[in-house]
């Protein structure tokens, strides 16, 4: 019963703070949501994206899951749900936000269950029920298949942090398969951001097309930040 408490008491804070003390906001948000920015991160208790980048209520919309992981676009089918797809359709037509930004980070559970399976493991299902983990975290197979073609004889912990940001770089990959994502970035409508927190370090990262690679957005504490233009 302690932590239900705990968690009743930050609510109790939180009703405070925007419904006392600056009503303003909830005032304008019953209205409906305006968000600029879908933010696809990973369900990790650790990252939190509100809290990591300081936003109030109803400026980010985002979705969550195992290794803030993006499927390519297939079609609907009779049996299959695709709670992902739908709320980035929803984000790009009917919030019509300006940005979609990937966030990985490091440590991540998801991407060390895709390390861990086997090389040659296949999409095959297993039996319902039995394991839903592994279909999901093959997602991102081709940053598995490029940390074992270029760092195969890396260490565990430069393996997970490669692979960790080749696969935001799917992820974005796969939001370009999307039709509606498409138009809007031909139209110049949108813009997509693969972002990635060191919370090691407690330093943001960026992925830069023109460096090929993730460079600071914040450093650490006590350096000088970068900027990184992608």
């Amino acid at each position: 019963m302690h932590e239900i408490e705990r968690l009743l008491k930050g609510f109790e804070r939180f009703q405070q703070h925007y419904f006392e003390d600056q009503p303003e906001l909830f005032d304008t948000l019953r209205d409906g949501q305006r968000p600029s920015t879908l933010l696809i991160g990973c369900s990790d208790s650790r990252v939190d994206p509100a809290l990591l980048l300081g936003c109030d209520p109803g400026e980010l919309f985002t979705v969550r899951n195992i290794g803030n992981l993006v499927p390519p676009c297939t079609g609907s089918q009779e049996g299959s749900l695709h709670g992902v797809s739908a709320a980035i359709q929803f984000a790009v037509e009917q919030l019509r936000v300006a940005r979609i930004i990937v966030m990985g980070h490091a440590g991540c559970g998801g991407i060390r269950a895709l390390l861990a399976q086997p090389a040659d493991a296949g999409h095959e299902q297993a039996p319902a029920g039995r394991d839903f983990i592994g279909p999901w975290v093959r997602i991102a197979s081709p940053a598995r298949r490029h940390v074992d073609e270029t760092l195969a004889g890396a260490s565990t912990a430069q393996r997970q942090r490669a692979c960790e940001q080749a696969a935001i770089l799917v992820s974005l990959r796969n939001l370009e398969t999307f039709p509606f994502v498409r138009r809007g970035l031909e139209r110049g409508q949108l813009t997509l951001h693969g972002w990635y927190f060191d919370l090691e370090a407690g330093a943001l990262l960026a992925y830069s097309q023109r460096a090929d690679g993730f460079l600071p957005l914040v450093c650490p504490l006590g350096r000088e930040n970068s900027s990184a233009k992608n």
